[in-house]
């Protein structure tokens, strides 16, 4: 019995997590666990086909596959993360946010296994929402007020080139 339930356990949080990676699925996600990290900028095995953001255009920010582990089992997944000379400025009174200045839409970072509208950490930027990235024609990393997108500072870019508006 003891097995039955620890392979449940293992099963429902392996779905949870799927469904975080979904795109809009955080808010169906009711239980989440702090999952360690790890950074692979050439994982071994992967191919570059594997990677959902090669037709975007980023400016500022690169891909990076890495590796979460909820409940001990590893789960991939392609990221783009700030560039490392971004990483490294200095950052005060602000946070950084993903936002599409065509829509006024704000995207999401995923901070361990949660999605965040906002973070004041650099190294948290990691932006895994493609449907956000392909539903817009440019999407920016600003740092400053999320409420008040205008005033602030555009950190990086993501420009869609294949973007097309549906009529």
């Amino acid at each position: 019995m003891h097995n039955v339930v620890r392979r449940l356990t293992a099963a429902m949080t392996a779905a949870a997590t799927a469904l975080v990676l979904a795109p809009g699925g955080a808010a169906l996600a009711a239980e989440r666990t702090a999952p360690s990290m790890e950074r692979q900028s050439s994982p071994a095995g992967a191919r570059m086909s594997d990677n959902p953001f090669t037709d975007l255009k980023p400016t500022g920010l690169h891909a990076e596959e890495r590796t979460m582990w909820p409940a001990g089992n590893p789960v991939r997944y392609w990221a783009l993360v700030l560039n490392e000379d971004l990483v490294r400025e200095d950052y005060t009174g602000g946070e950084f946010f993903l936002y599409a200045p065509d829509t006024g839409y704000y995207g999401w970072f995923l901070v361990t296994d949660i999605p965040v509208s906002s973070t004041p950490d650099p190294y948290q930027v990691v932006i895994a929402d493609t449907m956000f990235l392909r539903g817009t024609p440019q999407a920016e990393v600003r740092y400053g007020v999320p409420q008040k997108p205008d005033s602030a500072r555009v950190v990086a870019t993501v420009v869609n080139p294949t973007f097309r508006p549906v009529l």
